[in-house]
C-alpha cells in the first residue's frame, strides 16, 4: 500500500478544479483547511491516518493551486459546500468522515447541515457554529472586537497590506503564532506558506471568503446581523476540539453549542490557541482517531 502523499487536479461536475492531496486507501477521511492555509495544513494528519484511510485534503477554491473564480459571489458558502460534495463523488464516495478547521469548519458545518448523508462523523477544530457565531457577533462586544480584523480582510487594501514586506503580517498572525507554542514554524514551513500566498490570485481568492460572508462585525450604518434560528440540528456524531486561548474566536462561541447536535461533544484544550492543530498535533490526532474509530 502506498501511503505517500500524491496530488491530483480534480475537475468537478460544476466546472471547478480542485488541487487535492491524497494519501492512503480505504474509508474516506476528508480534511478541510482554513485561512490562510491550504492542503499543507494537514500534512501531519495525512501521514498519520493514511495507513487506515483514504485521506483527502483539497485546496479550497480560491486557495493555492485550485481554481480561482473571479466574482466575490463565487465564494458564497453554498458553492464551497457543493465543491466538497462533488469532490467526494468524483473520488467515488457518497460520504466520509470530515475533519475541518477555521474557514474549513464553517464549510463543514454547512455540508453536514445541507447534505447530512455525506457526513458520517464531523470533527471541528476552532471553528464556530454559524448560528452561535452570528449570535456572538450580534450580542458580544468582546467577539465584535476580536473580529475587527475581518473588516480589514474585506477591504480593497487587504491584498496590499497582507503581501507587503514578504507577507510579514500573514506570517505573524499564523506561522509565528503557533511557533510561540511549539508548533513547527521552521524555514520550510514559512516558505511553503509564503509561496502559496504569492500565487497570482490566491490571496484574493482566500480573502473573498470573508468578502462573500454575511458574518462579520458591522460598521456604523450597516444592517444588523440576522441569526438563522432554522439551522438544522445535526444528527451524526460531532466532536468539537477547541483551543481556549483562541484570540479571534472566543470561547463564548461554545455556549449552547450542545443544542446544535444530537450527539455532539466538546473537547476543550485550555493551553491551545486557534492554531492548536499545529501546536499539539499528537493530542489532536489522538482525539480524532478515538472519535472516528468509535462505533456509533
Amino acid at each position: 500500500m502506498n501511503n505517500a502523499i500524491r496530488f491530483e487536479y480534480l475537475k468537478l461536475d460544476n466546472g471547478i478544479t480542485l488541487h487535492t492531496a491524497l494519501a492512503g486507501s480505504g474509508r474516506p477521511l476528508l480534511f478541510v483547511h482554513g485561512f490562510p492555509e491550504f492542503w499543507y495544513e494537514w500534512r501531519v494528519q495525512l501521514e498519520t491516518f493514511a495507513p487506515a484511510y483514504q485521506c483527502i485534503a483539497p485546496d479550497l477554491r480560491g486557495f493555492n493551486l485550485s481554481d480561482k473564480p473571479p466574482r466575490v459571489d463565487d465564494y458564497r458558502a453554498r458553492k464551497i459546500i457543493e465543491d466538497l460534495r462533488l469532490l467526494l463523488r468524483k473520488l467515488g464516495h457518497e460520504s466520509a468522515a470530515v475533519v475541518a478547521h477555521d474557514w474549513g469548519g464553517a464549510v463543514a458545518w454547512g455540508l453536514a447541515a445541507l447534505y447530512p448523508d455525506c457526513v458520517e462523523k464531523l470533527v471541528i477544530i476552532n471553528s464556530p457554529h454559524p448560528v452561535l457565531f452570528a449570535r456572538e457577533l450580534r450580542d458580544s462586544p468582546a467577539q465584535q472586537r476580536a473580529s475587527e480584523y475581518m473588516n480589514l480582510f474585506r477591504s480593497e487594501k487587504a491584498e496590499r497590506v497582507l503581501l507587503e514586506h514578504d507577507c510579514q503580517r500573514l506570517l505573524r498572525l499564523s506561522v509565528e503564532e503557533w511557533g510561540k507554542k511549539g508548533g513547527d514554524a521552521g524555514p520550510a514551513v514559512r516558505d511553503a506558506y509564503v509561496t502559496s500566498w504569492k500565487i497570482p490570485g490566491a490571496l484574493t481568492g482566500a480573502l473573498n471568503f470573508y468578502r462573500a460572508s454575511r458574518l462579520y462585525p458591522r460598521l456604523p450604518g450597516e444592517a444588523p446581523i440576522e441569526v438563522d434560528e432554522n439551522f438544522p440540528v445535526l444528527l451524526m456524531p460531532v466532536l468539537v476540539i477547541w483551543g481556549e486561548q483562541d484570540e479571534a474566536l472566543l470561547s463564548g462561541n461554545l455556549n449552547g453549542l450542545e443544542r446544535q447536535g444530537a450527539r455532539l461533544s466538546i473537547e476543550r484544550i485550555p493551553d491551545g490557541s486557534h492554531w492548536v492543530l499545529h501546536e499539539q498535533p499528537n493530542k489532536v490526532n489522538q482525539l480524532i482517531r478515538c472519535f472516528i474509530e468509535t462505533k456509533g
